[in-house]
């Protein structure tokens, strides 16, 4: 397929993984608090299937609405512990994502996708684990002509996304992460934990005083 209308930044530098690892231990819904409730994507973009999670470094493709080609591009910038960023318009005429693409994802080592736009072959993606957030499901396959981008900052959901951005997303929905915060937001995040920890075990009091 000829690339020549897809265009494609040069390389960005990504978090490393021990990074990643320190946000996998927290709800998006926590993260967000610590990010004073900023760069949450809207509550449109969710889960296609049950339990889906994925903390990666955001791989960002612009499409056009209905189209997939630079989807298709973007295998080949694909580094392990990427998420694939797409910004599809959140058009809902046609699937930028079915089976085989959320395979050749995990084949190229992604940690998810997340499309401000529709999907397919929903029940297949949940079968292979392959975590996908989108707006919704809808049969209807892409085209392919492009033009697209791939590595150039995004939009998706009302929040803008850069090249190697660390994005959370479970079933609460999607935040982005700036490299810069990410030191600050796991300290914050770590304080909510233990403040929230604290407000359970008050709770718990509570029952156990009214069960007396």
């Amino acid at each position: 397929m000829p690339q020549d209308n897809v265009r494609v930044s040069s390389a960005w530098e990504r978090v490393d993984d021990h990074v990643l690892k320190q946000f996998r231990t927290h709800s998006v819904a926590n993260l967000g608090d610590a990010l004073d409730r900023l760069n949450i994507a809207d509550g449109g973009i969710a889960p296609i299937w049950k339990g889906a999670k994925a903390v990666g470094t955001a791989l960002p493709v612009l499409t056009v609405a209905g189209d997939n080609k630079a989807v298709i591009a973007a295998l080949e910038h694909i580094r392990p512990g990427d998420i694939l960023v797409i910004n599809a318009f959140g058009y809902d005429g046609r699937a930028i994502v079915g089976d085989n693409l959320a395979q050749r994802f995990a084949v190229h080592g992604a940690a998810g996708a997340v499309i401000d736009g529709f999907v397919r072959d929903a029940e297949i993606i949940e079968q292979l684990r392959v975590p996908v957030f989108a707006r919704g499901l809808t049969p209807a396959g892409p085209f392919k002509n492009g033009p697209g981008t791939i590595g150039e900052a995004v939009a998706i959901g009302g929040v803008v996304v850069n090249p190697g951005d660390i994005v959370a997303a479970d079933g609460d929905g999607v935040i982005v992460i700036p490299p810069h915060r990410a030191e600050g937001a796991l300290r914050a995040v770590e304080e909510i934990v233990a403040r929230e920890a604290a407000l359970d075990a008050e709770v718990e009091a509570l029952r156990d005083k009214a069960a007396r």
